[in-house]
């Protein structure tokens, strides 16, 4: 079972198997709010309407204690046991894990992997996912998509980015993370390992943020001078530092989160291992944490 930070800065904890059809494509309203969260409407076990967070960061489906004790007709064996739930068009068999929290205004979260061989977009444009059976061609022809090579660790996806600071330069892999509701969660060994300037990074917010079973997970928000994701580049971005509780037990990583990510429209490829990614309105969007 693998714990990851997700959504309302809580981790997850997911292992994954998704299966779908061959239809050629399925649109799905798309929800996001003004956490940053992203959800769409989907049907678990057949009864249950819930609303469910889209998390690159995780695998499988996880719901909340508080969903699955008052809101379901009928309560899932954890762990083990595939369930159907329909986002769409179509019906993806899943294992259920539970948490205490999830993003903010849903009933719980499913990851990457039900979409395993498909195409996944994300249009904050339009407000739609739209999973594919095939890449539309015209994403391949439009220069204005920058491509990122996907690299899998423990199940999950991260993509290669560069922060810099202070002339300091540091490029490492990031957990592409849509779950995440801020911009970027910075690993303090790996900027020690890089000998970047955090000293020097002027500090917007302390605060304890709390994770899925409710425990402690201290934060600083700094302020990181440029962020380059793909060929595209965010400055002054105000990025969370964890000093603690690491989410992914064994590893450092930074964090790609989705006040970032919502800045472009995306594809996901998870038949090559790619992902696509276009500057669409937000991307000169206001951030949450102000420098």
């Amino acid at each position: 079972m693998k714990k990851i930070l997700f959504a309302l800065f809580a981790f997850a904890s997911v292992s994954a198997v998704g299966q779908t059809n061959n239809s050629s494509s399925d649109t799905i309203p798309l929800v996001i709010n003004s956490q940053n969260t992203i959800y769409v409407k989907a049907v678990f076990n057949k009864t249950d309407t819930l609303n469910l967070n889209f998390d690159t960061g995780t695998t499988e489906l996880v719901l909340t204690n508080d969903v699955m004790k008052n809101k379901l007709k009928v309560a899932p064996e954890l762990y083990n046991t595939f369930y159907d739930v329909r986002i769409g068009k179509h019906d993806y068999a899943t294992k259920v894990y539970d948490a205490e929290l999830t993003g903010h205004g849903t009933d719980g979260r499913f990851g990457w992997d039900l979409f395993k061989g498909k195409f996944v977009e994300l249009n904050y444009s339009k407000n739609i996912m739209v999973v594919y059976s095939q890449l539309p061609k015209y994403v391949l022809k439009d220069n204005a998509f920058s491509k990122l090579g996907i690299t899998f660790f423990k199940g999950l996806v991260f993509v290669e980015s560069k922060i810099s600071h202070d002339g300091v330069d540091n490029t490492a892999l990031f957990l592409f993370d849509s779950g995440y509701q801020r911009t970027a969660m910075l690993d303090n060994d790996l900027l020690k390992e890089g000998n970047f300037p955090t000293d020097k990074m002027k500090v917007i917010k302390k605060v304890i943020m709390r994770g899925a079973q409710g425990n402690e997970v201290p934060v600083i928000t700094s302020d990181l001078q440029l962020l380059k994701i793909g060929k595209y580049e965010l400055k002054d971005v105000p990025v969370q530092q964890i000093t603690s509780n690491k989410p992914l037990h064994g590893a450092n990583i930074h964090i790609l989160g989705n006040e970032v990510l919502k800045r472009f429209d995306t594809f996901l490829d998870f038949q090559n291992n790619v992902i696509y990614l276009k500057p669409n309105h937000l991307f000169n969007a206001e951030y949450i944490e102000k420098s």
